[in-house]
């Protein structure tokens, strides 16, 4: 009697699911689970994306100061 197997929780999931949600629901929660993998890769982008902006502001404010450090 060991632990269960994927196939068995995965019933236990979808009888669960149906009791509790009902058919709309689901419906509802497949398009929400949907909605939050958008936000996330949206977010995901939108970070790399102002990483590249900050790292690219430092290394010219880099570039100026090397450029005046020389010239000094």
């Amino acid at each position: 009697m060991g632990s269960f197997s994927i196939w068995h929780w995965l019933v236990v999931l979808a009888v669960v699911l149906l009791l509790f949600g009902g058919g709309g629901k689901l419906r509802n929660l497949g398009g929400d689970l949907a909605g939050m993998i958008r936000g996330f890769k949206k977010g995901m982008k939108e970070d790399e994306a102002n990483k590249l902006e900050s790292s690219a502001e430092e290394s010219a404010a880099d570039a100026k100061s090397e450029s005046r450090d020389r010239s000094a």
